[in-house]
């Protein structure tokens, strides 16, 4: 899972895609860069860590121009160590292309070896993010053979480029002296939106809404599954969608709204906050038929994303809400840096108990989700040595028991606390009292319901069914081969999943 954006404008774009790349900072600490175009020049920085770490006033002065892209990076596959991983991609030819990916590409083996051998193109890293460039570059090359680009014929090298890359892909890329590029794959599983043109013609292109709406600009809509959006320097946008009409289904990962985007986003056409207040309400009905509401004093949220399920089942279920951790703002956030060594920093440096919301209290914990359970097991200790007579535990998500594919780092099957354990089993482990999960045709019911017109979820980890219909335990067992590891695997994991909270 990484943030992309994009800046079409008639000024100087570098603090504008640094700012909105602050606002992305949630989807992504372990590299980011920036690239703009000038004339026909690209100038480039990027570099492994946080945005605000990474660019100084010496690297934003060397980024002119009014067309850019930038990228945070949270790296799913290939090597997390190397700073040449870090994205925005360049190839030269043809035109000159610059590229930012957010996805996972699950055919990438196959591809890469097709490019070496049959289109006779080089890559030079191990990320799937250049494999994709490449494609595109081949067809861009092979559309023009030579000649001019025309909207129509980008088009045509964007519907061969669907043709061959399976997976998951939000792309933003700039074309030396045509333009910017945006395009999402058939099943728009990774999210894309794009604002209404500002009153100088600017336009952005980001992976959520906040990144517009905190740069000035407003939402005009979502980049839909299959389509290309085509806008030139001065403004002017050109679309098409590149796929069939009936290959265009929209399945959003289901998981961008339990956890990993900002509340305040709002992903194709629904409120990131509301879906979370929404699987409040359905987590609630599971929590009636578990633990009467008279054994539960009070309801308290694991920080930060599950607050709003949190507040939404507190009111339902007619208990308290109180806040019973504080979390340490100024502790380096590790929960997304890669590798077991990097994350083996307790909880405890990261979330302190209050007390006196403990102290003698049947609790009710709130989590967005659980996925190794570690994390789990050790705020629940946290809870009982601050005082709790009993603790339940509430997960706003469902049990996670396969491993996803589309670009979230999640762990193999075997490190996933729900795989192949009944939610009994899962609570001794994780020694709560009472161990409550969201239903998965609940959840994609309260998250659906607020737009009718998306036609189904990628739920993969939580259901085992993989939309893009390619994905074998055979596929998955090759893409685990590159999947990063920063760090010894006995090490311990102190994280619920390598992200971070985003709110």
């Amino acid at each position: 899972m990484c943030g992309i954006v994009g800046v079409v404008s008639r000024s100087p774009v570098n603090q504008l895609i640094y700012d909105a790349l602050l606002l992305l900072q949630h989807r992504g600490q372990d590299a980011t860069g920036i690239v703009t175009q000038l004339d026909r020049k690209f100038f480039m920085h990027k570099a492994k860590g946080m945005v605000r770490d990474v660019f100084r006033t010496r690297n934003m002065r060397a980024l002119p121009g009014s067309i850019g892209l930038g990228q945070v990076r949270y790296p799913t596959a290939g090597d997390a160590n190397s700073e040449e991983e870090a994205q925005p991609f360049y190839v030269n030819a043809p035109f000159g292309i610059v590229l930012v990916h957010n996805g996972n590409i699950t055919n990438a083996k196959a591809l890469r070896k097709e490019l070496f051998l049959t289109d006779h193109r080089h890559t030079n890293t191990t990320s799937d993010s250049e494999v994709l460039l490449n494609v595109l570059a081949h067809e861009l090359d092979r559309v023009t053979i030579g000649g001019e680009l025309s909207p129509e014929l980008v088009f045509a090298a964007v519907r061969a480029v669907h043709r061959r890359v399976r997976g998951s892909y939000a792309v933003i890329a700039m074309i030396a002296g045509y333009g910017m590029l945006a395009f999402r794959d058939p099943y728009g599983i990774r999210p894309l939106c794009m604002s209404a043109p500002q009153d100088d013609g600017s336009v952005m292109f980001a992976s959520e809404s906040v990144a517009l709406e905190g740069t000035g600009f407003t939402l005009s809509r979502d980049i839909r599954p299959g389509e290309a959006v085509l806008v030139d320097h001065d403004g002017k946008a050109h679309h098409a969608l590149c796929v069939e009409p009936e290959t265009a289904q929209l399945h959003p990962c289901i998981f961008e709204y339990v956890y990993l985007a900002r509340p305040d986003s709002v992903l194709d056409g629904i409120s990131v906050y509301r879906a979370r207040l929404n699987l409040g309400e359905t987590l609630a009905k599971r929590v009636l038929s578990t633990v009467p509401p008279k054994d539960i004093d009070v309801v308290i949220p694991i920080p930060e994303s599950s607050r709003p399920s949190a507040m939404q089942l507190a009111e339902l279920i007619g208990r308290p809400y109180r806040e019973g951790f504080v979390k340490n703002r100024y502790v380096g956030r590790t929960f997304i840096m890669p590798g077991q060594s990097v994350r083996k920093k307790s909880v405890r440096q990261k979330l302190n108990a209050i007390g006196s919301e403990f102290r003698g209290r049947n609790v009710l914990l709130v989590d967005d989700s659980i996925v190794r359970g570690t994390t789990s097991r050790e705020i629940v200790q946290m809870a009982r040595e601050a005082g709790a007579h009993k603790v339940y535990l509430a997960s706003a998500a469902p049990p996670v028991r396969y491993p996803n594919v589309y670009g979230i780092d999640m762990p193999t099957a075997e490190e996933l606390v729900a795989n192949g354990r009944t939610v009994e089993q899962i609570r001794e482990l994780i020694g709560c009292d009472a161990l409550i999960y969201q239903d998965v045709e609940a959840m994609k019911q309260a998250v659906g319901s607020l737009n009718p017109s998306i036609q189904g979820f990628d739920a993969s980890c939580f259901d085992g069914i993989y939309v893009t219909g390619d994905v074998t335990a055979e596929s998955i067992s090759q893409l685990n081969e590159g999947r990063n590891r920063g760090g010894s695997e006995d090490e311990v994991d102190a994280s619920r999943l390598t992200l971070p909270n985003a709110s």
